[in-house]
């Protein structure tokens, strides 16, 4: 959570003694923007984990409750639509800005840049992975720690290394019930794509036409899509799934292999068209996917009346469903007559594939269900350790679901690093113009498609694929970007104004104590809430609010204590000492 905007340590062969590096930096160093931003994002991840602390992490996917009434309900429609999804990425834009902040002063101090940071990612790490099992579900520290790693592999990586890890990853995937190892596979090799285009210089000639690599591989992509996608809708007893899938990505991938060809030069600009593009890119995706979901029929709905009538049917009527009388048992499980039986095996009907599909929908329903009583349970009357059991079992699909998930977070990583190189951040005051056309701008269209999204629907029930709910993710997906940036604008514009609105920077201290703050909340939720501590579960909407401004408003009086003391925060303290494997002064 906190950026490291403070100097990297001198390496042994710096020539200047290890401690200068671990001296704090003097007040005016600091960015001060990136601060406030920082501690105001904070109140707004507030506002909307504390929901999950009250209601189980398993419906959360499902919009908002359908019985809210009155201040609940506006209480719950105003975070979902101007807090929802705007805050976590604010928090990944500056944890970009940190990065390149940290690596830009360890460049111009000629330091050693990539271990310290590989510990610093290490160490957010164990403090995610803590968080998620023995506190609370909703731990993104450990999200940005896989992201971090993958932003390395963008920056740094090597092709050959790349491929052998995306190799090896994969044929682990291959042993049973660990089939997340793909997850992490494609992970690794969408970090290594993106690579191409921010680092590879080389170009191939087609036709007289000069491509960028990076170009080349997403267009030659996007056909194989397109002409997979004709294949099957063509065939007429093919499988229908890959349909929908392909017909989104591969237009996607042309649009985006034409754009990255068109857009390749300056290189000082690759940063924040990458960051941009690869966010939109996942966000157009979802949105075309959730139309074509929602606009065009199930291709085996019509053979519904057929399969249910063939479920209904007697078992003795099928063909083979009884052994012939006199058939020796052993006969029945001998290899030959099972290799013949499976050779003359008809081909599956669409109305038998539609009662398969059926019955696997069935089946992860029931699951989802389940998964959500188990969570009710545990957090409304079981004990700490039931729920510390429960989240560590579920921790590796976590690991595996990030790997994904980092691609959303490098987009916002690159557009960080892309605004601190650019020095819009450094110099905010000579560049108020920009963020009040962000502030203009990315606002009104940010929010405003997530309120359009809100007149298809505002709640979604698990399993129904016509109520429109993957457009509406999609919109509120793609409008976050620009809300994000539009709330960075008008913060910056008002720490700038001589008006008393640049009060607030009185949230500055709450921004330099990002980590304590955030864990914090969670544990002061998780003691208040769940019923293996004092048992506050289901908290009203509307209340929720009261208590997130009490204890952020807390939280902003103890920062101001704690740094008019000392010099970080106590976890940023030890993130820093074990950061710099030296222990900082804690002390003013």
């Amino acid at each position: 959570m906190d950026a490291s905007l403070t100097a990297v340590p001198a390496s042994p062969g710096a020539g200047a003694p290890p401690a200068a590096g671990l001296a704090p930096i003097a007040t005016a160093q600091r960015i001060e923007s990136l601060d406030v931003v920082r501690g105001f994002a904070l109140l707004g991840i507030f506002l909307m984990n504390i929901e999950w602390f009250n209601r189980a992490f398993a419906t959360i996917d499902e919009g908002m409750p359908r019985e809210l009434s009155g201040l609940d309900w506006l209480a719950s429609w105003f975070i979902a639509y101007f807090v929802q999804g705007k805050f976590w990425t604010i928090f990944s834009l500056l944890f970009g800005m940190g990065f390149a902040v940290m690596m830009v002063r360890a460049e111009q101090a000629g330091r050693e840049f990539k271990p310290v940071y590989l510990r610093r990612v290490l160490a957010l790490a164990v403090f995610g992975a803590a968080h998620y099992i023995f506190l609370w579900e909703g731990d993104i520290l450990f999200s940005y720690a896989v992201a971090a790693l993958m932003l390395m592999v963008v920056l740094y990586g090597q092709p050959k290394p790349l491929l052998l890890a995306v190799a090896a990853v994969a044929a682990l995937g291959f042993i049973p019930d660990m089939t997340g190892f793909f997850a992490i596979a494609a992970g690794i090799a969408v970090a290594g794509l993106l690579a191409l285009y921010l680092r590879n210089e080389k170009r191939v000639t087609l036709r007289g036409r000069s491509l960028p690599v990076f170009s080349l591989v997403l267009l030659a992509l996007g056909a194989l899509l397109c002409l997979a996608a004709v294949v099957f809708w063509l065939l007429p007893d093919g499988p229908t799934e890959p349909r929908g899938p392909l017909s989104v990505f591969g237009p996607l991938a042309l649009v985006a292999g034409w754009l990255s060809w068109k857009y390749f030069d300056p290189a000082g600009r690759r940063s924040l068209r990458l960051g941009a593009g690869s966010y939109l890119f996942l966000g157009l995706a979802m949105t075309l996917g959730g139309s074509q979901q929602h606009f065009t029929p199930d291709p085996l709905a019509a053979f519904a009346p057929a399969a249910r009538s063939a479920a209904l049917a007697p078992a003795a009527s099928q063909p083979g469903a009884a052994m012939p009388a006199g058939l020796p048992a052993s006969a029945a499980a001998s290899p030959a007559s099972t290799a013949s039986a499976e050779a003359k095996k008809p081909k599956k009907t669409k109305a038998e594939r539609y009662l398969e599909r059926e019955a696997e929908r069935a089946k992860r329903l029931a699951e989802v269900r389940d998964d959500k009583a188990t969570e009710l349970r545990i957090l409304t009357a079981g004990r700490y350790g039931e729920a510390v059991v429960y989240r560590a079992a579920k921790f590796p699909e976590k690991v595996a679901g990030d790997f994904g998930f980092s691609i959303l977070l490098i987009g916002m990583f690159l557009l960080g690093i892309g605004f601190v190189r650019s020095g819009v951040m450094d110099h905010a005051c000579d560049h108020l113009p920009l963020f009040r056309r962000l502030a203009l701008w990315g606002l009104p269209i940010g929010i405003g498609l997530g309120l359009a999204g809100s007149l298809i629907a505002m709640s979604h029930t698990p399993g129904d694929r016509t109520d429109g709910w993957g457009i509406v993710r999609g919109l509120m997906m793609v409008g976050s970007l620009p809300a994000c940036l539009g709330y960075v604008g008008l913060v910056v514009l008002m720490l700038h104004s001589r008006s008393g609105v640049s009060r607030i920077r009185v949230l500055a201290p709450v921004g330099r104590m990002a980590l304590t703050n955030y864990l914090m909340q969670s544990l002061i939720c998780a003691v208040y809430f769940h019923g293996y501590a004092l048992g506050h579960w289901g908290m009203p909407r509307a209340q929720q609010v009261v208590f997130v401004l009490v204890v952020f408003a807390a939280q902003v009086a103890f920062s101001h204590w704690w740094l008019s003391k000392f010099r970080y925060g106590p976890l940023e303290w030890f993130w820093r000492g074990f950061t710099y494997r030296q222990v900082p002064p804690l002390r003013i």
